[in-house]
């Protein structure tokens, strides 16, 4: 199976979070998901498009040394792998919300972390977990009642590792993709809000894991409907988007989306399967836990030509360590 982030493991939300989340009132018409109001910006701003070269920091677990910015450390400098002075990044891949741990809750947006890196000229990339539900968000709660209000249709199994997540059927026969893109689309609203320049979906390749894992029936077609239409959201609310792993469907998916955010594709022999971003002039976004840099710097940058860091081996995802490959 594909791997993700696993921040969550003790990282950006607390079990405080998690309950203050269990027992919010919902504010979700579950029987029918009637459409909400419409949340898309009056004026949309120009996309911005990473350019092929541009160095990242990935960061989805806060540092309370940084509680200005909800535990972001917006002045990471590291050396590169081969040596010299350190250098910082030009984009910042971080969570929609601020660490719960660093500011006490789990619904404050990001907007601090986004203007204080907005002041140091770089950009910022907002996480949003599309295919997966989370007891922990916010928004939770209208998931379960949808869910139940609709022959428990929605909410599938527990992601390997995560006993708080769990697999959104994408499947339409009851409107279950319809809700999930509605969802995604007011916390997309959000990443505008918070002034994100782009967004990446997590959790993209149901199709790929198969019903034994996800507890649905995900067909490549359907997966690539969902992309597709994620890609759309995000071009209509004025952010540029990332295509999170989903390796088997890049040559389906590429004309949809600006760039790539990938996970351990060294480790897993995969990098060639990203070569089609790069060839279309679009950035690939890579990340290593487990593997010596001086193992994969020199590939990532010269035959693959792609934005490659090493983080941490547990994946925490926390700011440091950070060495970026160039």
């Amino acid at each position: 199976m594909r791997r993700k982030r696993l921040a969550k493991a003790g990282g950006i939300f607390s079990a405080a979070a998690a309950l203050t989340t269990a027992l919010a009132p919902s504010t979700a018409t579950a029987a029918t998901a009637a459409p909400g109001p419409d949340v898309r910006p009056k004026t949309v701003k120009a996309l911005w498009k990473p350019p092929l070269n541009a160095r990242w920091q990935y960061q989805l677990t806060g540092n309370s040394a940084y509680p200005q910015t909800g535990g972001v450390n917006v002045n990471v400098c590291s050396p590169p792998q081969g040596g010299g002075a350190c250098v910082r990044p030009q984009v910042f891949d971080i969570d929609l919300y601020a660490d719960a741990n660093v500011v006490g809750n789990n619904n404050t947006l990001n907007t601090a972390a986004v203007q204080a890196i907005h002041a140091r000229g770089a950009k910022a990339i907002c996480y949003v977990d599309a295919g997966g539900i989370e007891k922990v968000r916010p928004d939770y709660q209208q998931f379960v009642d949808w869910h139940n209000a609709n022959g428990k249709s929605l909410i599938g199994k527990a992601y390997p590792g995560f006993p708080d997540e769990n697999y959104a059927n994408i499947n339409n026969d009851r409107g279950q993709r319809d809700f999930v893109l509605r969802m995604t689309e007011a916390r997309v609203a959000k990443c505008v809000q918070a002034g994100f320049d782009g967004v990446e979906f997590d959790v993209v390749n149901a199709y790929e894991e198969g019903k034994a894992v996800t507890g649905w029936n995900i067909s490549a077609a359907t997966q690539l409907t969902f992309n597709r239409a994620l890609a759309d959201l995000a071009h209509r609310y004025g952010l540029s988007v990332a295509l999170k792993n989903d390796l088997s469907q890049i040559p389906q998916l590429v004309s949809s989306f600006d760039y790539a955010v990938n996970e351990q594709c060294l480790q897993y022999t995969e990098c060639d399967d990203l070569k089609l971003f790069v060839q279309a002039g679009k950035p690939v976004f890579q990340v290593e836990y487990e593997t010596d840099p001086k193992k994969f710097c020199g590939p990532a940058n010269t035959q693959w030509n792609f934005n490659a860091i090493k983080k941490g081996a547990d994946a925490a995802l926390t700011d440091l360590p950070y060495t970026p490959c160039r």
